[in-house]
């Protein structure tokens, strides 16, 4: 058996101890649902950005190099913010933005709408988001909306790195336990979501010099999310359903060698 055997071999989900399966179990049910999360966050955060429902191409091109006929305050309260406050607040806002952005008439009418529906988050406490505390600060964001600036998308560029590199490292290190053939198609499932994460995070800065690339945003997350699912199903139908083939299980006994 020792001559079948080599670096490249594997061992196959029924040859675990049942503790590590259960384990692998609840970390992938764990990170399932937290996949779930975040497709669930980059919807709210993009969707209805270009003022119409839903989530489109031309919302993730705003997302990343801003829309050209609107202030960043437009773009937050016709996306992520809508339904933050009533039509008729936002309403007032748009119209305060349209007819100048004049301080009077702030204090007027856009002050207590300001305080009442949007100090709780945007008080000055958290450095990330926007302040919107006075007429100086909501200044700020009533300027052209030229997407996200170069330092949020480092500050967020690092966390997805470090963040999706560690789930895909985990996902692939129980996915690699699963008998999938041809052996090439196994090795593109681990593969494809490490160059997903590159080339996604590289068109985050693409995209504000060139809008297409938001094309690439989009297919890179649909090969990053359909590899996920493929790892993820196939490892928790194989760890608990599925037997080996009874030729490959006594050829190799406990290590099947990837070349059969």
């Amino acid at each position: 058996m020792s001559s079948n055997i080599s670096i490249k071999s594997f061992i196959h989900f029924n040859f675990l101890p049942p503790a590590m399966k259960v384990l692998y179990t609840l970390v992938l049910l764990v990170l399932g649902t937290g996949y779930i999360m975040a497709m669930a966050q980059i919807y709210t955060t993009h969707a209805g950005l270009d003022g119409k429902p839903g989530l489109s191409i031309e919302d993730i091109v705003i997302g990343y190099s801003g829309n050209k006929g609107a202030t960043r305050l437009e773009t937050a309260l016709s996306g992520p913010m809508k339904g933050m406050l009533p039509d008729d607040e936002r309403g007032a806002i748009v119209t305060w933005i349209h007819a100048g952005a004049s301080n009077g008439e702030f204090d007027a009418k856009v002050k207590s709408i300001v305080d009442k529906r949007c100090l709780a988050c945007h008080g000055g406490s958290n450095p990330h988001i926007p302040n919107l505390s006075g007429f100086d600060n909501v200044s700020k964001v009533v300027a052209k909306d030229t997407g996200m600036s170069i330092p949020t998308l480092i500050r967020v560029s690092h966390i997805h790195l470090f963040g999706l590199t560690f789930i895909f490292f985990i996902t692939g290190s129980i996915f690699v336990h699963a008998y999938l053939r041809p052996v090439w198609f196994k090795c593109l499932v681990v593969g494809v979501p490490f160059i997903g994460i590159l080339l996604d995070i590289a068109s985050w800065y693409l995209t504000k010099i060139y809008q297409p690339f938001a094309w690439v945003v989009v297919v890179s997350g649909g090969f990053m999310g359909l590899s996920f699912a493929i790892q993820w199903l196939a490892s928790v139908y194989q760890m608990w359903f599925y037997q080996l083939p009874v030729e490959i299980a006594d050829k190799c006994g406990q290590l099947p060698s990837l070349g059969d």
